[in-house]
């Protein structure tokens, strides 16, 4: 058996894995790059792989890190079976057509700057309508149900815990008379997780995959989350402002709703209540056209949901509903919300800020200092929402510059990932351990610090691969057998200058205002002048140097 690592390596998107055994070759998910610019130009470039050669592929879950390349993998040729759960399929074909329209309109955006230019119009990786048909390839599968792919190759779809249908797969391969196991963990949910049941424990493995998002860090338990949440809330309307949730559509969005509906049941006490019975009477929206479709197929596979979930349903509280609670649908209702006096919760996607209503929402909110930006789930590298969860004091939204005046706050406990208490305690769950451990779509330092982790606890040998590594597997070793070949423009040190350069520019251009504003003013003395002047010229001359 053999590994590829084609994504999701020493980075958290991108999940792409190919596996070789038993004379098939298949894919473990086909997910986009999400973040920088750079990570988002890897969409675009050709696999590392042949497309025809694939028998089949394996989808742990719907989010667009795991499935996103889904239809360019149509638009090559790939017609083969996708298998997935019900409730991911049913994901995915909302969810990879939403993608497509994104890529669309920012297409014919980039197009129009492009055709000023005298430049050749950009064609979009895919389109909605190439989205939809990708989704026939769906094979729907039940969870706990052992699938004979063939007769060589069975495979295992497990709750994952981490969105609705998210799976952890375990894998058969049977070749020259061995079988072989091995588990893809996909994304493990956080434990605690509202709506949904807790990861399943798995009990044993010759080899895992493991994701690694927050190796290096603990979330805070639900109580404090909630009061936490209780509390920004309540200070925001306070000051007559609004709370903007930056959320993705599908997953955190339906949680953080049934979290609001849920909230008075964790504290008894008078000044508890009085702070509910305010957020109770604030509108709550949800600005994102994909949460709304995903909220109603929510509502279609309500037998995922927890027991106690159930049992509340069944008495008639239905968790995804509360007074206050609006949908906007229309662009005009989403824009009526920034004309809107009334203090207010506004949920809206996407949860990194790059795309979609959430970016109009910042702009007419982050300048003002009585308004609040809460962040609840992973920001990735290069991202807007990474940016201001980092501290920038502007950032630059649809080409103006906004300063960040509102106050920012991140609930981490509210992420679909297991932090890194859980993630040790999924590996110590195995009864019979993983000779080998690869830790996958995660940032290095907190993959490092897992690493050891796992090592210092359990003695079993941990991988962190690197892009486009093959291992070759046995149940007594393992060997890396090649690099693949990778285009100039993956090398890491290629990616780091193109970053550095972008953001020099960014730099530059605040250093113009700063510069302007403030270095040379009339308080400032003209020998200080005459020495920023020298700094200004070394900088040109280095400038210069690299130009030549």
């Amino acid at each position: 058996m053999k590994v590829t690592f084609l994504g999701a390596t020493k980075m958290v998107t991108g999940s792409n894995f190919l596996v070789e055994g038993a004379g098939k070759k298949f894919l473990v998910d086909c997910g986009m790059y999400q973040g920088s610019n750079n990570d988002e130009e890897k969409n675009y470039d050709d696999f590392l792989f042949d497309v025809n050669d694939i028998d089949f592929m394996l989808l742990t879950h719907a989010h667009i890190d795991h499935s996103g390349r889904i239809p360019k993998l149509y638009n090559e040729g790939y017609r083969k079976k996708i298998y997935a759960t019900k409730a991911t399929c049913d994901l995915c074909e909302i969810m990879l057509p939403d993608s497509g329209h994104i890529q669309e309109m920012e297409c014919e955006w980039k197009n129009k700057k492009r055709l000023r230019q005298g430049k050749e119009p950009l064609e979009p990786m895919y389109t909605a309508d190439d989205a939809v048909k990708s989704c026939e390839l769906l094979y729907r599968v039940k969870y706990d149900e052992i699938v004979d792919i063939d007769e060589n190759i069975k495979a295992r779809f497990n709750d994952a815990g981490h969105m609705l249908g998210s799976s952890i797969i375990e894998i058969w391969i049977t070749e020259n008379g061995k079988e072989e196991k091995i588990v893809f963990s996909g994304d493990i949910g956080n434990n605690d997780i509202p709506l949904l049941d807790s990861p399943t424990m798995i009990e044993d493995a010759d080899y895992l995959v493991m994701e690694s998002t927050y190796g290096g860090r603990l979330h805070m338990r639900n109580d404090d989350k909630a009061n936490m949440f209780l509390d920004i809330v309540s200070e925001t309307l306070d000051k007559g402002g609004n709370v903007i949730i930056p959320s993705f559509a599908v997953g955190r969005t339906q949680e953080i709703l049934y979290e609001l509906n849920k909230i008075k049941e964790n504290r008894k006490d008078r000044e508890f209540f009085e702070k509910y019975e305010k957020l109770m009477k604030a509108p709550v929206f949800v600005d994102s056209p994909l949460a709304i479709s995903a909220t109603e197929i929510f509502r279609k596979n309500e037998d995922l949901f927890e027991e106690e979930v159930k049992e509340e349903m069944r008495n008639g509280d239905h968790p995804l509903e509360f007074p206050g609670l609006q949908f906007t649908t229309t662009v005009e209702e989403s824009r009526a919300l920034n004309e809107s006096k009334i203090p207010s919760i506004i949920i809206s996607a996407s949860g990194m800020c790059d795309v979609g209503r959430i970016k109009h929402h910042l702009k007419h909110n982050l300048w003002n200092p009585d308004n609040t930006i809460l962040f609840v789930g992973y920001q990735a590298p290069g991202t807007l929402g990474r940016k201001i969860v980092d501290g920038a004091e502007k950032v630059k939204i649809f080409g103006d510059e906004i300063a960040v005046n509102a106050r920012i706050e991140y609930i981490e406990g509210y992420s679909g990932h297991a932090d890194q208490e859980w993630l040790l305690n999924f590996v110590y769950s195995f009864i019979n351990k993983p000779k080998q451990i690869f830790l996958v779509h995660g940032e290095e330092e907190g993959q490092e610090i897992l690493k050891q982790k796992i090592i210092e606890n359990t003695n079993i040998p941990v991988t962190i691969p690197e892009f486009a590594q093959t291992y070759v597997l046995d149940k007594e070793n393992y060997t890396v057998e090649k690099q693949i070949k990778v285009p100039a423009k993956y090398r890491p040190i290629r990616l780091e200058v193109i970053d550095r350069v972008k953001t020099l520019k960014e730099e530059i251009e605040d250093m113009e205002q700063i510069v302007i504003q403030d270095k040379l003013s009339e308080n400032i003395e003209d020998k200080e002048v005459l020495a920023l002047n020298e700094k200004i010229k070394q900088l040109e001359k280095l400038i210069v140097e690299i130009i030549e």
